[in-house]
């Protein structure tokens, strides 16, 4: 036996029958307590020896429990009492205190210099001028709408990104809506649908098509031209975003734990309740770049001509390359492109499709921007780069990379008060905001926390413009990959846009390529089908 083993079967035994004799001695009540705990003890401790699953409680009867309570709140000991500011993943602590900070409007500042490794690699800075220019904080916008689009959008530099009602709690979405109009930026809806807590406050919509087709699909899960057609036509929602695949688990469907779906969640989406909802990891309307576009088609001529676009996140850059190929063969294209990236999302995903899948969000912006340059169609078609932005050098970094405007998810959360404590998928979230449990979520002031939805976007923003003055530009337009430099292994610093040589225009369709991977990714490009079974392709482009 162990020594615990042994200390158990000491403490049964002789505990029981010593605080059993006091207790018939005396008769108090504090050794009737002492003999109910010892029992209980007891009782514990004989289950954990003969039935328990766990090896450690049959090795470690009853003390066993004390590693599970401790590893419960693992999380919370690591963040609050050991981790530094800057280590924590996927937001570090410093990053998270910059976004409490700008959404509750107090001294966002730090003193007494950097706290990070300036000389660490790929550590990203920029060269700043001695000649900075002012540029002011008022209402800037990019429109998005390309030719065949009869209801442009003029959109904000930084909006909120894709998250549904489901994932997230009621009061949360109407927060991150109402906080979307104070801050005249636009709220998307994520694949979860339109409901009717995005609708209430006003805010600008991009309603967001998964690929389970919640919210304009039939019992049998069907495309339902009739229900999109009612829906779209709402003149909140300003565009159509069809969704091929996510950055926090690209090649995997959606995932609503049953824990999480209400009655209404049902209804809204037209799903069952007694299981989990995973949506198909193939939109069935875009199952080649050709249908894909004719879908683009349909949805801009049954919305009335608002802007429709399509979000992914980069895997196979050859596949990419077919649906550019697609859109010169149709003439079809779509009014803008998000870009997810591979640092993942407020998504439940499984482990290794959020580890090992699909190119970050700036390697993804900067190639499709190089590829819809190579094929002559970048100025017809928009790109929204999402992927982890939570201060305003990220929201620099993607523009410069080719975005035109970004999407910003979890910075968002925690502008409503997330505190990262990554119970997203157990409808046990600490804060109100990923739940659908009603005595939680009831804890978002709705309110009180589009207020700092509103804050951490317009101080952002001020901090974006002051940034980009600073290097001397007097618009962001004027930013160009070279601007981002990235420490290299030799502790020089290199312009990003250096390590692959950005694309001069139509120079795919004219041949006028150089770059050995360019010329396989378009080789192997086809405009019938994804599926490129070549994977010896150089993978990085950046």
């Amino acid at each position: 036996m162990t020594i615990m083993q042994v200390v158990y079967w000491l403490i049964a035994s002789l505990g029981n029958l010593f605080f059993l004799y006091l207790l018939i001695q005396t008769g108090s009540l504090l050794n009737a307590i002492l003999l109910i705990s010892t029992l209980c003890y007891t009782f514990i401790g004989f289950y954990d020896l003969k039935f328990s699953p766990h090896n450690l409680n049959r090795l470690y009867p009853v003390v066993a429990y004390i590693r599970y309570f401790l590893e419960s709140f693992r999380v919370e000991i690591q963040q609050y009492f050991i981790a530094n500011d800057t280590e924590e993943r996927p937001f570090s602590r410093e990053q998270r205190s910059l976004v409490y900070q700008r959404s509750k409007n107090i001294r966002d500042t730090i003193a007494f210099g950097s706290q990070q490794n300036l000389l660490e690699e790929n550590y990203l800075s920029l060269w700043h001028s001695l000649s900075p220019k002012a540029i002011k904080n008022d209402v800037k916008s990019i429109r998005i709408g390309g030719p065949d689009c009869t209801q442009p959008y003029e959109a904000s530099y930084l909006n909120i990104s894709a998250m549904s009602f489901g994932a997230l709690s009621a009061n949360a979405i109407e927060a991150l809506n109402l906080g979307a109009k104070k801050a005249n930026c636009y709220h998307n809806t994520g694949e979860g649908g339109v409901s009717p807590y995005h609708l209430k406050h006003g805010g600008d919509i991009v309603w967001q098509i998964g690929t389970g087709l919640f919210g304009c699909r039939d019992d049998e899960g069907h495309f339902n031209p009739a229900l999109f057609e009612k829906t779209a036509s709402n003149p909140q929602i300003k565009m159509i975003e069809i969704k091929l695949s996510q950055g926090a688990k690209p090649g995997h469907g959606g995932v609503l734990p049953k824990a999480k779906i209400t009655h209404e969640i049902a209804n809204i989406r037209h799903i069952p309740m007694d299981k989990d909802c995973i949506s198909p990891a193939t939109n069935p309307e875009c199952t080649t770049p050709m249908a894909l576009l004719s879908f683009i088609q349909k949805l801009r001529t049954l919305s009335g001509g608002k802007p429709i676009g399509f979000k992914l996140c980069i895997g196979n850059p050859a596949e990419f390359l077919g649906l550019c190929k697609a859109m010169l063969k149709t003439g079809i294209t779509p009014d803008f492109i998000t870009v997810d990236g591979a640092e993942g999302g407020t998504g439940a995903a499984p482990l290794e499709f959020t580890n090992r899948l699909g190119l970050m969000c700036m390697e993804g912006t900067y190639f499709v921007n190089n590829a819809l340059i190579g094929v002559g169609l970048r100025n017809k078609i928009r790109i929204i780069s999402a992927g982890k932005t939570a201060s305003s050098f990220d929201l620099l970094a993607k523009i410069a990379v080719g975005a035109d405007t970004v999407n910003a998810a979890r910075t968002m959360m925690i502008a409503l008060g997330c505190i990262q404590s990554r119970h997203c998928n157990t409808n046990l979230c600490p804060t109100g905001i990923a739940t659908q449990d009603p005595a939680r979520a009831k804890a978002v002031d709705v309110e009180g926390k589009s207020e700092r939805v509103k804050n951490f976007h317009h101080n952002t923003l001020k901090n974006f413009y002051e940034l980009v003055g600073s290097m001397g530009l007097d618009d962001p337009a004027k930013l160009t990959p070279q601007m981002i430099k990235r420490r290299s292994p030799n502790g020089l610093l290199m312009p990003i846009g250096s390590l692959i040589a950005p694309l001069k225009a139509n120079a795919l369709i004219n041949g006028e390529v150089n770059e050995e991977h360019w010329k396989q990714w378009w080789e192997h490009s086809r405009a019938d089908q994804f599926f490129v079974d070549d994977q010896s392709l150089t993978p990085s482009p950046e």
